[in-house]
């Protein structure tokens, strides 16, 4: 009996023992956690929204942030492809100048004067080269978009690159795919990147058919395990069609149908440009970094893929790119200067506006000094987490006098900035932190009245299209709403 009791006497004691250890290694697991996130010297906002992750969720909130959350801009986990870019970059640039800055042109052009500041920031950070002769056309639609892509795919006669997030095998998927291969087929060079986690249900198969065609396929970054955790954050975001070196697409759209036809949130409205001219050829240089880095492969030949144009509209853009491969987000850094030196208005049209502290402070400065900034998000999501923390802005993007759109039709998926008829961007990243900090993105800023003009008239159009919210309206939401905000806003940070 007296045995039998301190058997049990001592099974108690054990299961103490091992519950206080049990209690003692998770306060060590979490507390190392918490000084690597420290030590990672990040934004304070997004490090503590780690920190509570990892304290309610000590093992599961520690993988999620090996996978999310690690600040590879200061590991330099892409510094091989960076070195590779610069250098395949120079090399380029020697064989032609396109780079006009100090000429007569720009010199006279009060777009130029005017913004000559963020010009040179672009050329400091991310060796974006001004320049002068282009034409731009603007695709207002998926409809107008992909009519002229299909146009300059069929026109092709000797190189077709290709680079996209999303390639959907879907009814437009499958015609983009047909005249790549019929092209491959007929001698036509055709390289297409696509992003692994975008185009995730692209298939084997669908490979398999367009490189027995002869299309050269790469995919970025592809996540298997045990690869997984260092390289599912960090998506290559860009949409890039380079045609014979001559002609360019870029923007907010993606390959798929919901573009044309839209879906369950209506339509899919959104922004393409078509580029001929000396842009084109920074887009290509892009396309060449990218294929370096997915395919080990140089494209050498500058008068084969970069030719001369013969393009003589003045119209000065600057493509410009970001990623955790360069030292400095430069996408974010010209917003940030733009919007900074406004004078009369800022509109801004974005699918998801989760901004860092330095853009949102900019938005709400240059509101309270006066400036007419108009942003219009979507009424309808395609990700509620990410639309409930978008809404958490708006009340006090309200507060400091900012005019507040909704758009009804479907989805805004656009991605636009346009500042006092002089300043204008087009391309793909988001007024997010994901858009400014993880993945790579690309841009056209625009320095031309006549081409900001038509993007200003299409933003008004929209916002005839949208609801206009009130500071006394957004206050009688329901308390649901703000809270749901609330705590989607927590964890922003972490999307």
């Amino acid at each position: 009996m007296i045995f039998a009791a301190t058997h049990i006497s001592l099974l108690a004691l054990r299961t103490a023992d091992i519950k206080m250890l049990i209690v003692v290694c998770y306060i060590i697991f979490v507390i190392i956690n918490i000084f690597l996130i420290i030590h990672d010297k990040r934004d304070p906002v997004k490090a503590l929204a780690w920190i509570t992750v990892i304290a309610l969720l000590p093992v599961a909130g520690f993988v999620l942030y090996i996978m999310f959350g690690r600040n590879h801009r200061k590991e330099k986990l892409f510094s091989r492809k960076e070195m590779k870019d610069m250098e395949l970059l120079l090399e380029t640039l020697s064989a032609r100048q396109i780079y006009e800055l100090n000429n007569r042109l720009f010199q006279q052009r009060r777009e130029i004067i005017q913004n000559k500041d963020i010009i040179t920031l672009l050329l400091n950070s991310n060796k974006s080269l001004l320049t002068a002769r282009n034409r731009v056309k603007i695709l207002h639609n998926g409809t107008e978009t992909f009519a002229a892509i299909k146009r300059a795919l069929l026109n092709a006669r000797s190189s077709i690159h290709m680079e996209y997030y999303i390639f959907e095998k879907d009814k437009l998927g499958r015609e983009i795919a047909a005249i790549l291969m019929e092209k491959a087929q007929a001698g036509v060079e055709v390289r297409l990147i696509y992003d692994d986690v975008g185009s995730w249900g692209l298939g084997t198969s669908f490979i398999r058919q367009l490189r027995k065609a002869g299309v050269r396929v790469e995919c970025f970054m592809p996540v298997v395990f045990p690869w997984l955790t260092s390289k599912i954050n960090y998506r290559n975001h860009r949409k890039i069609i380079v045609v014979d070196g001559t002609v360019g697409f870029t923007g907010g759209i993606n390959i798929a149908r919901r573009y044309i036809t839209g879906n369950k949130n209506g339509i899919w409205r959104d922004t393409h440009l078509m580029l001929e001219g000396e842009a084109v050829g920074s887009l290509q240089i892009t396309f060449f970094t990218d294929w370096y880095f997915v395919s080990g492969e140089r494209l050498r030949n500058p008068d084969k893929y970069v030719p001369p144009t013969d393009v003589d509209i003045e119209t000065p853009v600057q493509i410009v790119t970001s990623g955790p491969d360069s030292d400095w987000a430069s996408i974010m850094q010209a917003f940030f200067a733009a919007i900074t030196k406004a004078k009369d208005h800022i509109y801004i049209s974005t699918p998801y506006f989760l901004p860092n502290e330095a853009i949102l402070t900019a938005i709400k400065v240059a509101s309270l000094s006066g400036i007419d900034v108009r942003i219009l998000i979507p009424h309808r999501p395609d990700s509620k987490i990410v639309h409930w923390a978008t809404r958490s802005y708006i009340a006090e993007l309200l507060d400091a006098k900012v005019k507040i759109y909704l758009y009804k039709p479907g989805f805004n998926h656009s991605k636009l900035i346009m500042i006092d008829g002089i300043f204008s961007s087009v391309g793909t990243a988001n007024m997010d932190i994901r858009s400014f900090e993880d993945n790579f993105e690309i841009t056209a800023i625009l320095y031309d009245r006549n081409i900001t003009a038509q993007l200003e008239e299409s933003f008004r159009e929209d916002l005839r299209h949208s609801d206009y919210i009130s500071k006394e309206e957004w206050d009688k939401r329901p308390w649901v709403w703000s809270v749901t905000e609330s705590f989607a806003r927590l964890f922003s940070p972490l999307l």
